[in-house]
């Protein structure tokens, strides 16, 4: 039989506002990360004429470009350890730590700002904070008679390069980790302290187990954060410290050691180990999810 029902009266199709609002994200992704990607992946496959070739992995694993990935991952794993336990004390703290409340929002607000804080600025600050004209260290030397540098003290050196990670790296862990001590649920500690369990029982049996997913996927996103970093570390250490990005800034951009191709294949290096880092992330805060929903 047919149906009688006239064409206005037929259901309207709605419009996906869902993924229209998603659009000029996945469209501003693929533009600026997936086709990039892709470019890298492909060039690094590629030799000057543009045929299929090993040789540029294959240089991977020549002693320097070796030395800059290991000098990169030294720097990215002690900014991201340290900068990650302090920024789980301060998140601790300023969620149940019993301060004052206008702290938390003052944390917070910085914790947003800091996290974001890099390149440039940031190694003009810390130069003119802690170079050798610096302020604090003029402060220190003429104040309490300490020459910072005379100790062994180097702005412009593997530790001082993870000192000025750590402006960012904290500030990031704070934003990261917040939610998931806020996810812990107050039941658990009364249910504990109600069935005589201490505080570092609570800690080891409870929250310990809870928040760990949580605080090891935070700090490997600290650690893809600065493996990844360049504009700060060429500005405040320019070649005088071989990183992994700085030697692919050489290799595509530089005069001396140009090799486009061979820059390619460092950056795809840079990607598997960047995301393997971020997989392992995903992974785990899934995990943490699941507990503290």
């Amino acid at each position: 039989m047919a149906s009688n029902a006239s064409p206005a009266s037929l259901p309207r199709p709605r419009v996906p506002w869902a993924v229209v609002g998603v659009t000029p994200f996945m469209a501003f992704a693929v533009l600026f990360l997936i086709l990039p990607t892709l470019f890298l992946v492909v060039g690094a496959f590629q030799d000057n004429e543009g045929g299929f070739t090993l040789s540029n992995l294959g240089k991977l694993w020549t002693p320097t470009i070796l030395s800059s990935y290991w000098i990169s991952i030294k720097v990215s794993v002690a900014s991201a350890v340290i900068g990650a336990a302090i920024g789980a004390f301060i998140a601790y703290a300023a969620v149940s730590g019993g301060l004052p409340r206008w702290i938390r929002p003052t944390i917070m607000t910085f914790s947003g700002v800091a996290s974001q804080f890099a390149g440039v600025p940031l190694a003009f600050a810390f130069l003119a904070t802690l170079g050798r004209q610096g302020l604090v260290t003029i402060f220190l030397s003429s104040v309490f008679g300490l020459n910072i540098y005379a100790q062994g003290f180097n702005l412009l050196s593997f530790w001082g390069l993870t000192l000025t990670y750590l402006y960012f790296q904290i500030p990031l862990m704070v934003l990261i980790v917040t939610p998931a001590i806020e996810g812990l649920k107050k039941e658990w500690r009364e249910a504990a302290t109600i069935l005589g369990a201490s505080t570092w029982q609570y800690w080891r049996h409870i929250a310990g187990p809870v928040l760990l997913p949580s605080f090891l996927g935070a700090a490997l996103l600290l650690f893809a954060n600065a493996f990844g970093a360049i504009a700060t570390a060429y500005a405040l250490t320019g070649s005088s410290l071989n990183i992994v990005t700085i030697l692919l800034y050489a290799q595509i951009r530089g005069d001396v050691l140009h090799d486009q191709n061979l820059g390619y294949a460092i950056a795809f290096g840079m990607i598997v180990i960047t995301g393997l880092s971020n997989l392992c992330y995903i992974l785990l805060r899934v995990r943490s999810e699941r507990w503290l929903k």
